[in-house]
């Protein structure tokens, strides 16, 4: 984890890691991707619903909810592609390669902490009320800030 002071505050990211994902994937020379995940990649069918190396999934997940610890920016979607870590298809794969393009045209995104007149505490959450055809089920989330500078957020289907 790197962290930097400056005049506006202090800059906390994991460009490092981020890099050396995108390296032990072979995805640092690939395109970039403007978005984490593929606009209705959830209400898609898959044509290749054949099973991947689970652990080799599950590894590449796990790396990347720890690296949502510092990039709100990925919850979201990391808890999509999480959902299926006993049983990932290569439908499942490529949205986890998706994030990884999105991560390559931003690896040195972050928190930034600043000194702020507001020293209240304000709070944002959001479900989709069943937006999962499939199950029924709602993904809520909600995050809060502090002094106006991000301190948790979280995405979670119920």
């Amino acid at each position: 984890m790197e962290v930097a002071r400056s005049k506006n505050g202090i800059f906390v990211s994991q460009r490092k890691y981020t890099i050396d994902l995108l390296k032990e994937t072979g995805k640092l020379g690939c395109k970039p991707a403007s978005t984490p995940l593929e606009p209705n990649w959830k209400n898609r069918e898959g044509k290749e619903e054949h099973l991947v190396d689970k652990g080799m999934y599950q590894r590449l997940v796990g790396k990347l909810i720890y690296l949502s610890h510092t990039r709100s920016d990925i919850t979201y979607v990391v808890g999509i592609v999480s959902q299926f870590i006993h049983s990932p298809t290569g439908r499942h794969l490529e949205a986890a390669y998706h994030i990884l393009k999105y991560l390559k045209g931003t690896p040195g995104k972050g928190l930034l902490f600043t000194e702020s007149q507001d020293k209240g505490i304000i709070g944002y959450a959001n479900s989709d009320w069943a937006g999962v055809a499939e199950d029924s089920k709602s993904t809520s989330g909600y995050c809060t800030k502090l002094w106006g500078n991000l301190v948790t957020w979280r995405s979670k289907k119920q």
